[in-house]
């Protein structure tokens, strides 16, 4: 079958990775796609919110089944567009991508539906936000209503910060129509897990669990990010607290999708804070996450592509998904100079031809080739992914891999793992 990716990051060559091992999978394209992405699928230079000519792409060269990567395209309509037009696709309908591009939306819905997360409360007047604030103990977590790339959240420690944060995201507009309204909601202690799950609308599969790394710099400090490195899996999360993940947070958030008329079909990202043994919500994604499923994807022993098949077809409940158990695997961010902030592109990377460790996969995310060059692109440009039988085995490989690349000013974290590791 022929299939289209959208998407043009690290996540999704990841997706393509995965998908060209399958079975039913005989023509990839991507939409833009990156450097990396061309050695494995055709690129197709459509922007991935393009929703119509994407559609038209698809009839007009007789794709079979598209897969989308990021959030954008789906809080746009994607899915609704193309199901109109009795076309394939992977993912859930605008309606119910709401549980991530409105983070109030997914705080009212959570308190609807007695899920665990932070007390808050919710701004549309800058004013009003910063009278709160003056009024309350720090740390706040002050976050943007919609999405911002992963970088509308700010943990503010003092009251600078919190005010700054609240110019920033509401009088500013530093990430446009996302700052509009804001929340403000109690800091949570604790270690960050993320757990990934594959949903029909009925049936829930999570995947591996997972942990990213947001802060840009080593011991967590500077801004936050799109992610700076993940493992998986976590190794503080048990099987006994997976299943309480599922049956407390994830079914009830496609079930009550469900009961609101929205139900959720794709891959549903659930983003804790775990403490003494129990969890509260952070945030939920509407797809695959990223850096996290750069390294969930390389555990999965099942086919990718015939569960996203059972899924389409409402009968996850039918499909074998297998994990590589005995495995570990971790991926190191590499980033432009700058990043999140201003960042130069074009930037000649080297050392990319020397990675030939079979259980070393580089996922590219913001790159471009320029005649024979593979160059800089983005603010997070590789995902230097490893997987071996122990955490530090893995984080051994994946950093020998990025000691090799380099490219003017390009930095990434030395600490990804460190925590979990037995010393």
């Amino acid at each position: 079958m022929k299939v289209l990716v959208v998407g043009g990051g690290g996540r999704e060559h990841a997706i393509v990775w995965k998908l060209s091992q399958s079975r039913f999978v005989e023509k990839i394209y991507c939409a833009p796609g990156n450097a990396g992405i061309a050695k494995l699928a055709e690129s197709v230079a459509i922007a991935d919110t393009d929703i119509r000519n994407l559609a038209s792409f698809v009839e007009k060269v007789g794709v079979d089944f598209t897969i989308v990567g990021p959030e954008s395209a789906l809080s746009e309509g994607i899915v609704d567009y193309f199901n109109a037009r009795k076309l394939n696709i992977f993912g859930p309908t605008k309606a119910a991508a709401q549980i991530e591009s409105s983070k109030i939306f997914a705080k009212e819905f959570m308190k609807e539906f007695h899920i665990p997360t932070a007390s808050w409360l919710s701004f549309d007047k800058p004013e009003d936000a910063i009278k709160f604030l003056e009024s309350h103990e720090l740390p706040l977590v002050i976050k943007a209503d919609g999405l911002a790339a992963g970088k509308g959240t700010v943990v503010a420690e003092n009251m600078e910060e919190a005010k700054d944060a609240v110019r920033k995201m509401m009088i500013e507009r530093a990430w446009g129509e996302a700052g509009r309204r804001i929340l403000i909601e109690e800091f949570m202690p604790g270690r960050e897990v993320s757990v990934l799950a594959f949903t029909d609308g009925k049936t829930v599969v999570p995947m591996v669990s997972s942990t990213d790394y947001k802060r840009a710099f080593d011991g967590g400090e500077g801004p936050n990010t799109g992610g700076m490195g993940t493992i998986a899996p976590n190794p503080n999360i048990t099987g006994e607290m997976l299943d309480r993940v599922r049956d407390e947070v994830i079914l009830p958030v496609v079930e009550g999708l469900g009961r609101k008329g929205h139900p959720f079909k794709g891959v549903l990202y659930t983003g804790l804070m775990i403490r003494d043994g129990n969890f509260k919500v952070l945030e939920f994604n509407c797809r695959f996450g990223d850096p996290e499923t750069q390294v969930v994807l390389p555990l999965l022993e099942s086919d990718l592509m015939e569960i996203i098949l059972h899924i389409h077809h409402e009968k996850l409940d039918e499909a074998e998904i297998l994990w590589k158990h005995e495995l570990s695997a971790a991926c190191i961010i590499m980033a432009s100079g700058g990043y999140p902030k201003r960042y130069k592109k074009g930037l000649p990377i080297e050392g990319l031809d020397k990675i030939s460790d079979p259980n070393t996969q580089v996922f590219h995310a913001g790159t471009t080739k320029v005649g024979d060059k593979i160059v800089t692109n983005g603010g997070r440009v590789l995902g230097v992914t490893a997987w071996d039988n122990s955490l530090e085995k893995a984080l051994n490989r994946a950093y020998k891999a990025v000691d090799k690349i380099s490219w003017e000013k390009g930095f990434h974290r030395r600490d990804i793992g460190e925590g979990f590791l037995k010393r």
